[in-house]
């Protein structure tokens, strides 16, 4: 596996609202994970993809964000905490796949303002992943109070979050390659 082609994670900047610090903890991410050897990322930002409002699920999929849901072996999620929960457009984006997201990793970024780091969030997108048919990672990433861990430019500040994000990280890519070889090789009976 590890000479073979390279296992693709891209990371979902889960929010759509201007000025959003979620920015700088997808892309802080996405240079992370490039750091691994024969593993690709790239950040795709679901405010940048055309969904429409009026109708949900399959029926409304952008062909881009699905080929690209296909091709992935992961993913990481990045998402704010908003009032206890997730972002409805979060949501929205997620639900117009299904068959793409079946046996492949998922680890979340929470975020949020507050000391609790977005813990919340991931509580409830965990269900909603899951429901998808993705595999859920047991290491999380907490971006809390992340207005003092990156500057306005999206330096990182707090270098403590190196090594959660490696951490968390090695575990996603393991288990990425875990499913993808069972995704390959493993009839399902």
């Amino acid at each position: 596996m590890e000479s073979g082609r390279p296992i693709f994670i891209p990371v979902i900047l889960g929010t759509t609202r201007k000025g959003r610090m979620s920015e700088h903890v997808a892309n802080f991410m996405a240079r992370e994970i490039a750091k691994q050897e024969n593993v690709v990322t790239g950040v795709v930002d679901i405010g940048n993809i055309p969904f429409p409002t009026d109708d949900a699920g399959e029926r409304i999929k952008d062909a881009g964000f699905s080929e690209t849901a296909m091709k992935a072996d992961a993913f990481i999620i990045v998402a704010p905490e908003y009032n206890h929960g997730y972002p409805g457009f979060l949501k929205h984006a997620l639900d117009t796949n299904l068959k793409e997201y079946i046996h492949k990793a998922v680890g979340i970024c929470g975020v949020s303002a507050g000391p609790f780091g977005g813990t919340r969030v991931i509580e409830n997108l965990l269900p909603v992943v899951r429901e998808l048919g993705l595999v859920a990672i047991f290491w999380d990433v907490n971006f809390s109070a992340v207005q003092n861990a990156f500057d306005e430019k999206g330096k990182l500040l707090d270098e403590a979050y190196v090594k959660r994000a490696e951490k968390f990280i090695k575990e996603l890519a393991w288990m990425a390659k875990v499913l993808r070889y069972g995704r390959e090789n493993v009839e399902l009976s």
